[in-house]
């Protein structure tokens, strides 16, 4: 029997290059294959025109009621502005030990903060902000590693600070050493 892996559902055009880049980096932290999958559904719904933001609440419900065969994580990929009532912005989020995750590029672009866009750099990013995201999914919570990609992230400058991997402790926690 094949062994189940983790679904990264692109549901806004993502180039192939980032995401045959992205699922390598995922394989190598969790050991789990990595599928990707286009899933093309409205989202209009879960748009809040007073916060000109997207509810990441309701985007993750709708990726955690998708069905793969074979999937054991899955990873919904917006370009949209993600929020939380508690938050004014997201970069992603998931359900603890759960089956679901989303993550946007969309806070991540350099050029929202006046500075010179940098696709290299906004890739980096995303691969931080989708381990960490799996890393919930897998029953991490925040690591207090200053370089740990478990860190928390309020600003992108945090996740320049971290790795784009586990910490031995996190590695522990979850088995992979």
């Amino acid at each position: 029997m094949k062994k189940p892996g983790i679904i990264l559902i692109s549901c806004d055009h993502f180039e192939k290059d980032l995401i045959d880049n992205i699922n390598e980096d995922i394989f190598r932290e969790f050991h789990y294959p990595v599928i990707f999958e286009k899933k093309d559904f409205d989202i209009s719904n879960f748009y809040y025109p007073g916060r000109r933001q997207y509810d990441a609440n309701s985007l993750l419900k709708v990726v955690s009621e998708l069905f793969f065969p074979n999937s054991f994580k899955k990873i919904g990929l917006f370009k949209v502005d993600l929020f939380i009532p508690i938050l004014t912005y997201i970069f992603g989020q998931a359900i603890l030990n759960g089956n679901a995750g989303i993550v946007s590029p969309y806070r991540l672009r350099n050029e929202l903060y006046g500075l010179e866009k940098n696709e290299k750099l906004l890739n980096e990013r995303l691969k931080k902000v989708i381990i960490h995201e799996a890393g919930h999914m897998f029953g991490l919570i925040h690591c207090q590693n200053p370089i740990c990609v478990m860190r928390s992230s309020t600003y992108v400058e945090d996740i320049d600070q971290k790795e784009q991997h586990l910490c031995t402790s996190c590695r522990t926690k979850i088995g992979l050493d």
